[in-house]
């Protein structure tokens, strides 16, 4: 039997919001729409693409403390459903995503599930202390900006 310290990474966090899944998911979805509640967005590189799977978009973040490049490849997509894609970053473990919506009274519910490859080594206690946190912090920044913005335009 796996050891526990010999699992992979998992970071899952949720939200609900008061504003249509389609509107909701579209924005989400839309490359011209990440600066506006991606946080640590340095740059995305303008030859991404992001609509079909084997799409990939190259993005500069700020990580840790210091620019990292992100390569992310989108592997499936069920509209108004379900996003996933793996990331890749130098340094870092190898992440699989997955982005879940669903209608949920009168909006729709969001969660983020990040499961970072299991490293061994030193690797190992880093990925689940330092990579796991930024991680979370990263993503509960990045709904925190959804709901900011997901008002702005429900209030215009």
């Amino acid at each position: 039997m796996a050891s526990a310290a010999a699992e992979p990474v998992h970071v899952s966090i949720a939200r609900r919001f008061a504003f249509p899944l389609s509107d909701g998911y579209d924005y989400i979805t839309s490359l011209e729409r990440w600066p506006e509640y991606w946080p640590n967005r340095i740059r995305l590189d303008p030859e991404s693409r992001w609509s079909q799977p084997g799409d990939t978009a190259r993005l500069t973040l700020r990580l840790l403390g210091r620019p990292t490049q992100l390569v992310m490849t989108l592997s499936r997509i069920v509209p108004y459903r379900l996003v996933e894609y793996t990331s890749e970053q130098r340094g870092l473990p190898t992440a699989s995503h997955e982005r879940h919506f669903a209608e949920d009274r009168g909006g729709f519910s969001y969660r983020i599930a990040v499961e970072l490859e299991r490293r061994s080594g030193l690797r190992r206690p880093f990925d689940r202390l330092v990579v796991r946190g930024a991680v979370e912090r990263a993503g509960r920044t990045t709904l925190d900006n959804l709901e900011r913005r997901f008002a702005e335009l429900a209030a215009s």
